[in-house]
């Protein structure tokens, strides 16, 4: 048998590199648009809109599992972090990138 499982650090490269280039062309232009002082926030709204528009679908058909790019902009120097709204709160969610 020359099947072997993934490995964890593969998986997560794995699922690094599935995710749609227009996703990371929209995160780069908000970042860029929003960066001041070190620090850029993009709303998860504004991502959705415009990586969806940037691939040719809806926005109710887009993958928000294609938003997990946390690890890849950690990775080329950023500290990420994530805040959606709790139970009971409503606020947009964003994501906070901050140079390192």
């Amino acid at each position: 048998m020359s099947a072997k499982p993934i490995t964890p650090k593969e998986a997560a490269e794995q699922k690094v590199a599935s995710i749609p280039e227009a996703v990371i062309e929209a995160f780069n232009e908000l970042i860029a648009k929003e960066f001041r002082a070190g620090t850029a926030t993009v709303l998860q709204g504004d991502v959705v809109q415009l990586a969806s528009s940037k691939m040719g679908v809806s926005p109710a058909n887009f993958d928000y599992d294609d938003l997990n790019v946390e690890p890849m902009y950690r990775k080329a120097g950023w500290k990420v972090e994530y805040d959606k709204p709790g139970f009971n709160e409503t606020y947009p969610a964003t994501f906070k990138f901050t140079k390192r």
